[in-house]
């Protein structure tokens, strides 16, 4: 950002959001993270290290897909209720063995779903297509395909296929299917490490009773639950007040200690704001450090800071609660995806809703607008209704269920109209 940018008081032309996410983007590195093997119940939420890979056949043997008699898919030919084919009952297949008693031509054996195929037998008739004639006899109704009814060894994944690749958040389905495959560890990323300090003479500890003129620190600990949320580890480094020296030295040590440095508060333009001035001095000794963004055509969060420390983001996040959510959102959980190794970015809970109010908006901004989601009887069969409050109110992050967006080339939405509501996870 260069002086020749800045206005009279101390401005810098807003940045639109998605040309500031790129701007950050591009100057981040690949993954540099270090990798561990934990063991797979530890391993949800995590992000993959490298490409895994299936040491074995799934299922390594024909199984049943269905409860009925395995039989030769030929011998049901024609078969039919007013003239079903007729099967001697020749053997059962017990759960957890693996039958060596072929199926022969007029024969079939009792199996139960999961259960392995017997020799000769390439399909399974369904019990409800059967009739039991008696002890020894069915009656087969409808007829079979071969392959019917059954999974084939491999089918579900072959030996040395890649059953999770890098970069992916592991997922319980994933943990599951690499139970499948008998693996008890997963090659994982190390968390991303993000330090956290909130500024402001009138911060005080959120355990404490603040005194008149001072407030609980809401932001620290918030802005903590975001970056776990985001499978990141987050470090407090504590109040600093507006000094700039004693803000220098503690997002220095932030730095130096983690991946990302998040600060709230100090981001605004005004005398005391300090923050701005500390970040920039990071471009002093490094052309490519230094603030790149200050001010985001977006609401709430528009006086959100982006900077850089040599490769290292640093944010300078709004003070007010509800803006800190919104711009950790939009700007900080890229940074964190982009420095995890995360291939591809979170795709957002989507829910299709109908807007409960009419909203206004500038053309040029991008609105986030806190919901709560309602059910209600006609399609799609929900309601976003806003929850509007200054950005200073926490309360209405905490009651809403996600926010609808208004894009910049749009100047509201009208009541009624169909909206996309991001889910908050």
């Amino acid at each position: 950002m260069t002086p020749e940018s800045i206005d009279m008081l101390g401005r810098a032309p807003l940045v639109i959001l998605a040309e500031a996410v790129s701007m950050m983007l591009s100057r981040i590195p690949a993954c540099r993270l270090d990798f561990e093997d934990i063991p797979l119940e530890d391993a949800l939420g995590r992000i993959t290290a490298r490409d895994i890979v299936s040491p074995e056949d799934m299922p390594p043997h024909p199984r049943a897909t269905m409860d009925g008699y395995a039989v030769r898919a030929r011998d049901t030919f024609g078969a039919m209720e007013s003239l079903p084919s007729y099967f001697e009952i020749a053997g059962e297949v017990a759960m957890g063995e693996k039958p060596d008693r072929p199926v022969v031509v007029g024969a079939c054996h009792r199996i139960a779903t999961g259960g392995f195929m017997p020799p000769g037998a390439d399909a399974v008739v369904m019990l409800e297509h059967t009739v039991e004639a008696d002890r020894r006899m069915i009656e087969v109704v409808q007829p079979v395909a071969s392959g019917g009814n059954v999974i084939q060894a491999g089918e579900d994944m072959r030996r040395g296929d890649v059953l999770v690749p890098a970069g992916h958040r592991l997922r319980p389905a994933d943990i599951g299917l690499l139970a499948g495959a008998g693996m008890v560890s997963a090659p994982v990323r190390r968390r991303a490490r993000v330090g956290i300090i909130s500024t402001g003479d009138e911060i005080v500890p959120h355990a404490e009773t603040p005194p008149p003129g001072k407030m609980r620190d809401i932001n620290g600990v918030n802005i903590a639950a975001l970056s776990k949320s985001c499978g990141a580890e987050p470090r407090f480094y504590g109040i600093a007040p507006d000094d700039e020296l004693a803000l220098r030295e503690m997002l220095e040590r932030a730095i130096s200690e983690n991946d990302l440095v998040a600060l709230s508060g100090g981001s605004s333009v005004g005398s005391r704001d300090t923050a701005a001035r500390v970040m920039n001095l990071f471009g002093r000794n490094d052309r490519s450090g230094g603030i790149i963004v200050h001010g985001i055509a977006m609401k709430p969060g528009k006086p959100v800071i982006i900077a850089f420390a040599g490769d290292k983001p640093v944010f300078g996040l709004p003070g007010h609660p509800a803006a800190v959510s919104v711009a950790f959102h939009a700007v900080v959980r890229p940074a964190i995806e982009r420095i995890s190794g995360l291939a591809d970015a979170c795709v957002p809970r989507i829910l299709p809703a109908r807007l409960a109010r009419s909203l206004n908006s500038a053309a040029g901004r991008r609105d986030f607008i806190r919901v709560k989601v309602e059910r209600i009887n006609e399609p799609p069969g929900f309601s976003a209704i806003p929850l509007l409050g200054k950005s200073g109110a926490i309360s209405t992050i905490a009651r809403a269920d996600g926010y609808v967006v208004i894009t910049e080339e749009r100047q509201g939405i009208a009541e009624g109209e169909a909206v996309n509501v991001e889910i908050f996870d």
